[in-house]
């Protein structure tokens, strides 16, 4: 049987939440994974949001540095001592907000 996840559609997400797929997304260090992980979105849907809330060109832009050797979007391209989404200096992430210091 398949995951029991509760899966958000954007039309749900708030403008805030919107705004941080996109940033994760942007971000060449953040894997399609952990969007997934966090927000429920897997690649080929950050794909649809990220071509729907970019200029046409600021998209092309992001999906040729994704599809290029520079970003590490996917698990497979990363190095394999990274084990974890974020980094370790970081305060925890509850409810999607980043903990101030």
């Amino acid at each position: 049987m398949g995951e029991n996840k509760l899966k958000m559609t954007e039309k749900e997400l708030t403008e805030r939440q919107l705004g941080r797929i996109i940033e994760m997304a942007w971000e060449d260090r953040t894997p399609f994974e952990a969007i997934d992980f966090q927000f429920g979105f897997p690649e080929k849907e950050v794909i649809k949001i990220m071509r729907g809330n970019l200029k046409e060109s600021s998209f092309k832009l992001w999906r040729k540095r994704v599809n290029s050797n520079v970003s590490k979007k996917h698990l497979k391209k990363r190095s394999s001592e990274i084990t974890r989404f974020k980094c370790y200096r970081q305060k925890a992430i509850s409810g999607n907000k980043i903990s101030k210091r």
